[in-house]
């Protein structure tokens, strides 16, 4: 799964994707998140099928399908599987119509150590430090308590690659820039998009278990941390 990512440059650099204008006065607000955490608004690419054009807008992480009848919006998840996302009820829709870009420097995986009762929280980025976009999808949900609608997202993961597999199973899917305009289109089925990155351009390294805590939020979070006693190299 993904459950933190980072997103702690400035706008303009999280412009990612051609086309953007992120020069309005409201990006001047945005807050940086070195430990950015499901129920935040993050910011998201998305496009105006109408007009074509692209917008980078803070959104809530925690998908809420638009036909949801609950007054809490159900269960919010953060994630959905490359595998079944164009089939199951709470994504397809928004698979279909609703793609986005969520643009990050990285995200945290957490490792299962023995005899340890917390796990191992990992930082994992590109090694030339560039922010890289992750596949999205978002949604249109009325809120009946509020009156109002909120806008969400999840972002969808695949099976790891080498790097990220000596911690955990899944990773997002992190899209190839070639591949964005494709992602943002009503193109109805860019599955071919959703790989699982290769390691190379990637770095990954511990850091402190303060991350867990979202509420800390600043960049030493990601100084290095002294590996776990039982960590071993991979063969």
């Amino acid at each position: 799964m993904c459950g933190r990512v980072i997103q702690s440059s400035e706008p303009l650099r999280l412009a990612i994707v051609d086309g953007l204008n992120v020069t309005d006065r409201r990006m001047g607000n945005i807050r940086v998140r070195y430990n950015a955490a499901p129920s935040q608004e993050l910011l998201v690419i998305r496009q105006n099928h109408k007009t074509g054009e692209r917008s980078l807008d803070l959104i809530k992480w925690g998908l809420i399908p638009n036909w949801c009848q609950d007054p809490t919006g159900g269960r919010k998840p953060i994630n959905a599987k490359a595998e079944s996302v164009s089939r199951l009820p709470t994504f397809r829709e928004a698979y279909a119509f609703r793609r986005c870009i969520v643009p990050v420097d990285g995200f945290f995986e957490w490792r299962a150590i023995k005899g340890a009762r917390a796990k191992q929280p990992y930082a994992i980025a590109m090694k030339d430090g560039s922010p890289f976009g992750l596949a999205g999808l978002w949604e249109n949900w009325r809120n009946s308590n509020k009156a109002e609608w909120e806008r969400t997202f999840a972002i969808i993961t695949v099976p790891s690659n080498k790097l990220v597999a000596q911690i955990h199973d899944r990773m997002p899917a992190i899209l190839e820039p070639a591949g964005y305009d494709r992602w943002l289109s009503l193109e109805p089925d860019p599955h071919d998009l959703l790989i699982t990155y290769p390691s190379e351009p990637m770095t990954m390294w511990p850091i402190s278990t303060r991350v867990n805590n979202p509420e800390n939020d600043d960049p030493s979070l990601l100084d290095r941390a002294k590996e776990p006693v039982d960590w071993q190299a991979p063969l």
